[in-house]
């Protein structure tokens, strides 16, 4: 039997839309008010899912207190009150929209997780605008 066991959490940090190589002009007419270059903020809601067989031992497809541990260690602390743009390294030369940022949450936490088990990261940057990654 397989089960999606999921884990929500939330980091607050500050970003700035825009690609060094375009004028000031080209990152506004596409990135618009998210290209403030003083930066702006998100409170990013942010949910873990792991899918998988359930233990016949544990009745677990993952325990949650490892799963929280994850995320706090390889998430939380790494985004939570940063600038994405200069605090986190992944961004150094990645925007950090969104879609990148949920792609680099997976990325972190993918080594963790069993080679038979399947994860995915939705990422809330607004309660109406969010992105799911599932690895592909």
């Amino acid at each position: 039997m397989k089960a999606t066991v999921s884990r929500k959490a939330h980091f607050n940090a500050a970003h700035r839309l825009f690609k060094k190589e375009w004028t000031m002009e080209q990152n506004q007419l596409i990135f618009g008010k998210c290209n403030n270059p003083n930066f702006h903020g998100h409170n990013y809601e942010l949910i873990v899912s792991v899918t998988g067989e359930i233990s016949p031992e544990t009745g677990f497809v993952i325990d949650v207190k490892i799963l929280s541990d994850l995320i706090k260690e390889h998430v939380e602390d790494v985004f939570d009150h940063k600038n994405l743009n200069i605090d986190v390294s992944e961004f150094e030369e990645l925007n950090p929209t969104a879609e990148n940022i949920a792609v680099v949450i997976w990325n972190k936490l993918h080594p963790f997780i069993k080679d038979n088990q399947e994860l995915e990261i939705t990422l809330y940057e607004t309660p109406r605008n969010f992105v799911t990654y599932k690895g592909n």
